[in-house]
């Protein structure tokens, strides 16, 4: 399995938008995405970069894996 690559946060709002998710609000520097029929719902940090654990945290709750998130990018 190939590691968590580090990336800005903006970058990860784009990947998880290609994955079906859709930014429903933004307050401050965090944005938080949902996709239709999909029960969990994901805020993503505008930092840069987005530490690789939450990062990983965040891929799991989207139930992608790591390969499949890295092809979003």
């Amino acid at each position: 399995m190939p590691k968590v690559p580090q990336i800005s946060g903006a970058e990860a709002v784009k990947a998880f938008g290609k994955a079906g998710f859709e930014r429903i609000r933004q307050r401050g520097s965090h944005v938080t995405l949902k996709k239709q029929g999909f029960f969990k719902i994901i805020t993503v940090p505008l930092h840069n970069p987005v530490d690789r654990w939450l990062l990983a945290s965040l891929i799991k709750d989207a139930q992608l894996t790591v390969d499949e998130f890295i092809d979003l990018l």
